[in-house]
């Protein structure tokens, strides 16, 4: 397993662990509002809407903060905050780019929890475009692999725009252009494929290969960008194998 597919685990596992955190709860819960604001409360006629409340049901927020999320999104119920997206550009231990994506309904407050996590784990914000060229949008579709046929992946999605698909262990990671990830979710749902998520993310064209002790830091400063409100998205352009991830992870 390349250190790409053991990084890709190792998020997919640390999803989980929010998950139970209940801090990811909030963060899908804002997905959805937002999403229902810019393109209606019907998630037939909305890909994103619909895509964010399965990655929701996914991940086990109950169907009442869902429905309400909807409500609140679409205007018909009091209460929904007026979020705007922030991305902002930094650099982590050792040079590693990163990409940190904001929901936020105070441009101040999101400004001021991203500076703080950064600068109390060896991290510095970037002048806008000086870390974003090394990004690309792209479609990701992630599959569990239990029960699920590597073959048949294939020939469902590649003629909807798939254009790699790597097993990172306990799921399958589907990569597309960012404007086929509907198409490509589509083709899963038409091939009778159960799928975890299906979105659109930032993928580094390039990586900063690290050791434990860099490894150790990003981590941590991951964990203290992702456990601020506003923060939605980490991206970075790091990698490292699996022996040192494994070790970093266990200090």
């Amino acid at each position: 397993m390349s250190g790409h597919s053991k990084w890709a685990t190792t998020k997919h596992k640390k999803a989980v662990i929010d998950a139970k955190r209940g801090k990811l709860f909030a963060k899908l819960i804002k997905n959805i509002e937002v999403a229902a604001r810019t393109g209606g409360g019907d998630p037939a006629g909305n890909p994103t809407l619909f895509d964010a409340i399965q990655k929701a049901k996914k991940s086990s927020v109950p169907n009442d903060n869902i429905d309400r999320a909807v409500k609140r999104g679409s205007g018909d119920e009091a209460g929904g905050a007026q979020y705007e997206t922030i991305m902002y550009e930094g650099y982590g231990p050792n040079g590693v780019a990163m990409l940190i994506e904001c929901l936020t309904d105070n441009r101040n407050r999101a400004a001021m929890e991203v500076r703080t996590a950064l600068t109390r784990n060896n991290g510095t914000l970037a002048d806008p475009g000086s870390v974003a060229y090394l990004f690309s949008r792209k479609g990701q579709v992630i599959v569990p692999t239990t029960g699920t046929d590597e073959d048949a992946l294939m020939e469902a999605t590649l003629e909807a725009g798939a254009e790699e698909i790597e097993n990172v262990g306990e799921v399958f990671e589907i990569i597309s252009e960012a404007t086929d990830v509907v198409a490509v979710r589509t083709a899963l749902q038409d091939a009778g494929i159960d799928y975890d998520s299906a979105e659109a993310v930032w993928m580094p064209s390039m990586k900063v290969e690290l050791d434990v002790d860099g490894a150790r830091k990003m981590l941590r400063l991951i964990d203290a960008l992702e456990d601020c409100d506003d923060v939605q998205n980490v991206y970075a352009n790091m990698d490292a194998s699996d022996e040192v991830l494994e070790a970093a992870a266990a200090e």
